[in-house]
């Protein structure tokens, strides 16, 4: 896959035969720190969601992102190597956990090019779409009544633009909110309102 700077990705897999991959709060906050070591190190993070069974994440390719990566025979990219460490560390680790063997994960991660315009708004493009939609999961699969209340996505962290409490009380974050803020056009005043706008199951179509 050619990836250039610029590009954002929505990059996403579930459970092998719909199986449930994070077992407790652990199990999260581990791959989230994985998340954080192997993709925040080479792209810019704008949001992501952790489900029981599977993942979102909405990625912004930067000059790392791309760089080849020789492994044995194949030639991928930083990116994608990444998500296959981030993926069979996190199997690995599950597996000696319970004392089981076998595939986690799916063995193709998706990644879909959403849109491709280096240095301009993204507003009102399918990645904007991604963008709450990915926020809206545990809302939609009836796990919340609101989403600040799901700690495993990055609302919250998007949430210190608008929230003083959350602002004085968050300490850790994995998205580049400044950059996500300039290239979405995300607007302090707005933010918590269009979080919970329907999206047209159409404009869903075109995220994957």
């Amino acid at each position: 896959m050619n990836l250039l700077p610029g590009d954002l990705l929505h990059v996403y897999n579930r459970g092998n035969n719909k199986q449930q991959v994070f077992f407790n709060e652990n199990h999260y906050h581990y791959f989230l720190n994985k998340i954080n070591k192997h993709i925040a190190s080479v792209s810019d993070i704008i949001a992501y969601c952790l489900m029981p069974n599977h993942f979102h994440l909405l990625v912004h390719v930067n000059e790392k992102s791309g760089i080849e990566k020789k492994i044995g025979s194949l030639v991928s990219n930083e990116l994608q190597n990444g998500f296959r460490i981030l993926q069979s560390s996190y199997a690995s680790a599950i597996n000696k956990e319970y004392g089981r063997t076998g595939s986690i994960f799916q063995q193709n991660t998706k990644f879909k090019l959403l849109s491709s315009q280096c240095n301009h708004s993204y507003e009102g493009t399918y990645a904007e779409v991604c963008f709450h939609y990915i926020h809206q999961n545990p809302l939609k699969a009836g796990l919340v009544i609101k989403l600040e209340d799901w700690s495993f996505s990055s609302f919250k962290e998007y949430l210190q633009l608008s929230n003083r409490e959350f602002q004085n009380n968050f300490n850790h974050s994995i998205c580049n909110i400044d950059l996500a803020a300039r290239l979405l056009k995300i607007r302090a005043d707005t933010f918590y309102k269009i979080s919970y706008n329907a999206i047209k199951p159409e404009l869903l179509d075109k995220i994957f």
